[in-house]
């Protein structure tokens, strides 16, 4: 099974004459800050996922947070609007066990560092679940949890320094909230490194090992990863050769996009997950800038000028997005760093534009 693109790799954003929700049949998607955040379902997120279901595309609610089950996602996902079952839910600590399952023997004794998330996917791959260095564990593994304390992390550093194997389901500083960013596993995970000097191995996005894991439990053949962040969900996507939608209702802000690395670069944007019930146009690049819609956007060193790309357009009717969309084109294809610093604009409306994007 193949699941990257036979297109080659382009140095701007792609286009999609049809909705997304038509070309590519499985939606790897995220969950913080792109279908839900906090407690709450992001606006149009249930009613944009139904939509893509009558498109004929298939839903995997894929997450790097470890501490819950999938069964305790999927009832969030139905309390919020959102249809769910627990096989189309997959955790990084699915991933995670998947990994030690196949490096230990059957009923191997792991020490947990997390939640009933992380307990529950090492017991499916017939492993031990313990909590204690003093049980002999053959391997540690870290999740998140908002329970971890002291004592936790010391029973992981002394098995740590007994030279076990570590892994971590992933590394992200940070997860958002309604509150912002709060501290993520990737904090955690620091504390373990700062004591041990040691260094895990990590199966979560944006490694391969979690492609893997979603792509076998989803039977995607012509996935797209769906996510609000450039360093886990995007540059995970990139890794493995699969198509990325980049929605801004979590972390990443247009500033961010613009200034993304080449690794980091998505291969399409959308304001949320109505992006997938839509055609995506693809930028035009030329000497002179970029093109997309009714605007265009020109390069002077490390600042970009937005306009109208028509005269006479009224530009206020004109898709925002199609003006961020031609802003990355313009900036990405400079250089592989983008290294823009500032954002103008050559009139009033563009301007308004800009600060509506939160550019200006």
């Amino acid at each position: 099974m193949s699941t990257q693109t036979s297109q080659a790799r382009q140095p701007t954003l792609r286009g999609s004459s049809a909705p997304l929700a038509s070309r590519y049949d499985v939606a790897l998607l995220d969950l913080d800050g792109v279908v839900y955040l906090g407690r709450a379902a992001v606006t149009g997120a249930p009613q944009a996922l139904a939509s893509a279901r009558e498109h004929g595309m298939r839903l995997a609610f894929v997450t790097n947070n470890a501490a819950r089950t999938p069964e305790q996602v999927a009832a969030q996902l139905r309390e919020l609007g959102v249809p769910a079952d627990p096989w189309e839910v997959i955790t990084s600590s699915q991933a995670a066990a998947h990994y030690l399952a196949e490096r230990l023997p059957a009923r191997a004794r792991v020490l947990v560092i997390g939640a009933d998330g992380l307990v529950e996917a090492l017991q499916e791959r017939d492993l031990v679940p313990v909590f204690s260095a003093d049980d002999e564990p053959a391997a540690v593994v870290q999740g998140y949890s908002p329970d971890t304390n002291w004592r936790m992390l010391a029973e992981g550093a002394i098995a740590i320094q007994r030279g076990v194997p570590w892994v971590a389901t992933n590394i992200d500083a940070t997860l958002p909230s309604a509150r912002g960013p709060l501290p993520g596993n990737g904090s955690l995970v620091a504390a373990l490194r700062h004591a041990t000097g040691a260094t895990p191995v990590v199966t979560g996005k944006p490694e391969p090992t979690m492609h893997r894991e979603t792509v076998e439990r989803s039977g995607a053949q012509h996935p797209i990863v769906v996510g609000d962040r450039l360093d886990t969900d995007v540059e995970g996507a990139r890794a493995v050769g699969c198509p990325s939608l980049l929605v801004l209702t979590g972390v990443t802000t247009p500033a961010l996009l613009l200034e993304a690395p080449e690794r980091l670069r998505p291969d399409y944007i959308a304001a949320d997950l109505g992006g997938l019930l839509i055609a995506h146009p693809e930028p035009i690049v030329d000497r002179a800038g970029a093109r997309c819609g009714v605007w265009s956007a020109t390069r002077n060193g490390t600042a970009l000028t937005l306009r109208a790309a028509t005269s006479g357009t009224d530009r206020s009717t004109g898709d925002e997005l199609d003006a961020l969309r031609a802003l990355c084109a313009a900036a990405w294809t400079w250089s592989n760093d983008a290294g823009v610093v500032r954002v103008e604009g050559a009139d009033a409306e563009a301007s308004a534009v800009l600060a509506r994007l939160s550019l200006a």
